[in-house]
């Protein structure tokens, strides 16, 4: 092979000294395992050259036609599953599947066989696809942000997250897949198959949850104040919190930017829920959240709910005041008893015929002379809550 001279290629222009040979290094490299000019042009020009390697570790040696040949699933649904994944759709000659895709397509041969439908296949690869492009960006972004140093040059960088790939990247499988069981496992502990459901041959269309919508009071004109990094902590630290209070039987289903979706089919647990998150919030000084709870009709649909219940909960999520927790009257029969509760009048909701009728709840008077006593029966929620309530008595007053 004759040696490409990247200098006449316009590959090392503007650039002098140490950095001008780290990056003629990599080039060569590069070139020798087998990247085109053209490739190296384009990674330059879009400042992406030191990932190079990166990518080739981690990218497929098999088109849609090989895995065809060696699973004997047809290559069009193939290419579908990978579109589903929200991945970009390749040519027919790109080698852009891996070992793991074999093992993907023969692991599909055998549920297709075993009776399960493809659209019920297709329906768990958009979510899956979901879910890993979330895992895949957060885990890029800490590990190069660990392993970013100082005055890196291109070469340096393309040798060390090159090592990453080769030696840690594999350690991460077990945790997914561990992660996956251990859902898999809450979900059917959860789960009832009754007699209707037996005699049906279906599991319910639709059931009755308490769903629970929290967001964070003005986040969009926050957008315009702080830096991207400082508004992507606050948003980190919501939803640690909501993942922090979320307790059975109540159980965190997503979140999204400055807002939090619960779902439940126990009142009390989920005002109590919301009440939680609402006290963490304001005990690490986050900008307020409001909070709405309200049951209905639900349906589950690839991991996410629909229906009557979660809109209602929108709906009167957007009505709360800052720092409070707003109920409907269904949750504030349910749970009368566990709270203190004021009326905060009848509105009228986007969707909704009749107006609905809204109580605020708070936490029942004696509530924190208990918390100061924890006992032996006291709730891991109410042990935090206590705590929060102490830490926000002991912090000194602010200086306006």
């Amino acid at each position: 092979m004759s040696r490409v001279d990247f200098d006449a290629a316009g590959l090392l222009d503007g650039l002098e000294g140490e950095e001008r040979e780290a990056r003629e290094q990599l080039l060569a490299s590069l070139s020798k395992d087998g990247f085109s000019l053209e490739e190296l042009r384009q990674a330059v020009a879009e400042d992406r050259l030191a990932l190079l390697p990166l990518e080739r570790i981690l990218g497929g040696t098999y088109t849609a036609a090989d895995v065809q040949r060696r699973t004997g699933l047809d290559a069009s649904v193939v290419m579908r599953m990978r579109r589903l994944l929200g991945l970009p759709e390749p040519g027919s000659e790109d080698r852009v599947f891996s070992k793991h895709d074999i093992a993907t397509a023969k692991a599909m041969v055998v549920t297709l066989d075993a009776g399960i439908p493809l659209q019920a296949i297709e329906e768990v690869n958009r979510v899956v696809g979901e879910a890993m492009a979330r895992v895949a960006a957060t885990t890029s972004a800490a590990f190069a942000q660990a392993y970013l140093s100082p005055g890196d040059s291109e070469r340096d960088l393309a040798l060390r997250f090159a090592a990453f790939a080769e030696r840690l990247a594999p350690n991460l499988d077990p945790a997914l897949v561990a992660a996956y069981h251990a859902h898999l496992r809450d979900t059917v502990r959860r789960a009832v198959i009754g007699a209707a459901e037996r005699e049906r041959g279906a599991l319910p269309e639709e059931q009755e949850l308490v769903v629970c919508f929290a967001d964070m009071v003005g986040f969009t004109r926050l957008g315009a104040e702080l830096e991207a990094q400082e508004l992507g902590s606050v948003a980190g630290r919501l939803a640690a919190l909501a993942s922090d209070v979320a307790e059975e039987p109540v159980r965190l289903v997503k979140t999204i930017g400055d807002a939090a979706m619960f779902v439940s089919a126990d009142p009390g647990a989920m005002v109590d829920v919301a009440l939680s998150l609402i006290e963490g919030v304001e005990s690490e000084e986050l900008p307020a959240v409001r909070a709405g709870v309200a049951s209905g009709p639900t349906l589950l649909r690839a991991g996410d709910y629909y229906g009557h219940g979660v809109n209602l909960a929108s709906r009167v999520t957007g009505t709360a005041r800052p720092g409070s927790v707003l109920c409907t009257e269904e949750i504030h029969d349910a749970a009368s008893e566990r709270f203190a509760w004021s009326f905060a009048g009848r509105h009228r909701l986007k969707g909704v015929a009749e107006q609905v009728s809204m109580y605020r709840a708070r936490r029942l008077p004696e509530a924190d002379s208990a918390l100061d006593e924890p006992t032996e029966q006291s709730s891991p929620a109410h042990e935090r809550t206590r705590e929060r309530k102490t830490s926000r008595r002991r912090r000194p007053p602010r200086r306006r």
